[in-house]
């Protein structure tokens, strides 16, 4: 398989789709990776298997309509494998092995079956130091957009996954291209005031387009720069409430065609008077674990 991705819109020709089967239990609260599910958790409210293997067949099926190649990870028991972007994302024609939480790297093992027909030379695992999920990292172009945490606090957010090591490293990497790097707002215990990955309040579409949440971002120049980037009248502002329910979270097919969780209906409205076809889709259910469509894809080949 010939990798390419060099955006986050070009037209899709081969994902891994995670998958919701054999979840297991619902986590404990010291088991749990965000705030969000904390809340849903304590609130007795944890999205059933059942429901999110529904959410994620519905998300396949849309992708098969527009002739994608859908590959899904070898299902381990009693592990949440729905979030592939968090163990590798694909910039050109390599892959990069995600550093993600240590008890999650079982999870990329899944997709062995999907590494065996790419060159292994295209495969990187970054250094040991280099915290980095794919969530945080949106190839532009010329651009590498990266969600980051950099303040001496970073050890104590288990909503930090990128840290400045991982800006570094992208930029030896890809030496020709700009590497972007946007300071999140991190919480351990808010949801509303938590940022998990970039794509939790930032997306760029097709036709020029993108969705922004301002308080997802802890430096104001850093956001205004994404605003002058695609121009003020380009952009869809989410309010703190959207953001928890992952409005930022959308996935792009093609330049044309997005992704969406039927109940979004603001932005939906929105993406259809800029000329997008959107298909809608129930994902409320897998929201509740602060993820949502744009996490539970690994793209691999787009045009």
């Amino acid at each position: 398989m010939n990798l390419n991705v060099v955006d986050e819109i070009g037209q899709l020709k081969a994902v891994v789709l995670g998958t919701a089967i054999s979840n297991g239990p619902i986590p404990t609260l010291e088991e749990a990776y965000d705030p969000k599910s904390m809340e849903h958790i304590k609130a007795g409210t944890y999205p059933i298997e059942e429901d999110m293997v529904k959410e994620m067949t519905a998300f396949e099926t849309v992708l098969k309509k527009y002739g994608v190649t859908v590959y899904r990870p070898t299902i381990i028991k009693d592990c949440n494998q729905i979030f592939s972007r968090d163990i590798a994302f694909v910039i050109e024609d390599k892959i990069y092995h995600a550093n993600i939480l240590p008890d999650r790297e079982n999870e990329f093992e899944a997709i062995q079956h999907v590494l065996d027909v790419i060159d292994p030379n295209k495969l990187i695992r970054p250094p040991e130091n280099v915290h980095v999920e794919g969530g945080d990292v949106m190839p532009w172009n010329n651009y590498i957009f990266v969600g980051t945490y950099t303040a001496p606090d970073y050890s104590s957010f288990i909503t930090a996954r990128t840290n400045k090591a991982a800006v570094e490293f992208l930029q030896k990497e890809f030496p020709n291209k700009i590497v972007k790097s946007f300071e999140l707002r991190k919480s351990n215990t808010n949801a509303k005031e938590n940022a998990l990955h970039l794509d939790c309040c930032f997306q760029p579409l097709g036709k020029g387009k993108a969705i922004v949440h301002k308080n997802g971002f802890l430096v104001e120049e850093e956001y205004q720069w994404l605003l002058n980037f695609f121009g003020k009248e380009n952009v869809f502002e989410i309010t703190a409430e959207e953001m928890y329910r992952m409005f930022s979270n959308v996935f792009s097919i093609s330049p044309e065609v997005v992704v969406s969780e039927k109940n979004f209906t603001r932005l939906n409205n929105w993406l259809r008077e800029q000329g997008f076809t959107v298909e809608e889709i129930p994902y409320g259910e897998i929201a509740k674990q602060e993820g949502l469509l744009r996490c539970s894809t690994l793209p691999l080949i787009r045009e």
